[in-house]
């Protein structure tokens, strides 16, 4: 199936999924997965106080506190509204903020953990197998089904019975189980479920997800 792609424009909503070459297991270790998700945060800055390698080296010596009076938390390339890392590939649920600003969060994130991957296994060439893929979410019946989708791909894809068990998507985040100074997105503003409620909107569909209809163009499968 050819790319989908569509103009990335300010103020709106795209689901993006970001493959590795032939299905290649990209994260096998809890570090790849945490990796990623640092990155994920470090990348979404408009002007990140560092290199995240030295981010990294500062981090992991408890000096990188000295680097958040360095840090404009409200200036954003984009804001993560939802997000699951799978071993082979990335589903992200991104609100572009600034110009060509999914596109390059986008370029700089694969780029760093390409370049981690390819250090870590003594191997050379490209990790993803296409730039990205992406589809502009329309309405907020398909932003949030689009979310549901998101956070069932590890149950789907049979690596967990439940949804909360995966600890590499913002399921845990919709539902209450990580607190809001922690959270890595923004989701607040693009509904209005008690967690209960959408816990029961996720596992309702867990037996039929790849039949909804509604996000059926969405998928990016």
């Amino acid at each position: 199936m050819p790319r989908r792609k569509v103009p990335l424009v300010n103020n709106e909503l795209y689901h993006i999924c970001t493959k590795s070459i032939a299905g290649f297991k990209i994260f096998n270790s809890h570090k790849d997965y945490e990796r990623m998700l640092e990155a994920m945060r470090f990348y979404m800055l408009e002007k990140p106080p560092c290199k995240f390698c030295l981010f990294k080296e500062l981090k992991e010596n408890n000096g990188a506190s000295r680097l958040v009076q360095l840090v404009d938390y409200t200036k954003r390339l984009v804001d993560i509204v939802a997000y699951c890392i799978m071993p082979t590939h990335i589903h992200l649920l991104l609100k572009q903020l600034k110009e060509d600003g999914i596109s390059i969060f986008s370029k700089l994130l694969l780029k760093s953990y390409s370049q981690y991957f390819n250090l870590k296994h003594k191997r050379k060439g490209p990790l993803w197998e296409s730039r990205f893929e992406n589809i502009l979410i329309e309405n907020d019946d398909q932003l949030l089904h689009v979310t549901r989708y998101i956070h069932l791909n590890p149950v789907t894809a049979h690596l967990v019975d439940d949804p909360k068990n995966w600890k590499y998507s913002s399921y845990g985040e919709y539902i209450g189980l990580v607190k809001k100074a922690d959270r890595l997105c923004e989701f607040s503003a693009y509904h209005d479920m008690k967690a209960s409620e959408y816990v029961k909107f996720v596992k309702d569909a867990i037996g039929y997800q790849r039949e909804l209809a509604l996000i059926k163009h969405l998928t990016l499968e």
